[in-house]
């Protein structure tokens, strides 16, 4: 999850935390491409969706 502060690199804890949300696959599935593809496009550890999968 993200709370604001810049990380090092990305934390893998809070990756699968975010995964384990309840939500449907197909859903997870396509915000976690959406919030890594803003973090590539921004270069910053962080989408800003705060507690969504990928971020």
């Amino acid at each position: 999850m993200c709370d604001g502060h810049s990380h090092e690199g990305p934390n893998v804890s809070e990756t699968i935390q975010n995964l384990r949300q309840p939500m449907p696959l197909g859903r997870k599935i396509r915000l976690f491409i959406r919030n890594n593809w803003k973090k590539i496009r921004t270069g910053k550890s962080c989408c800003g969706n705060f507690g969504e999968p990928g971020c």
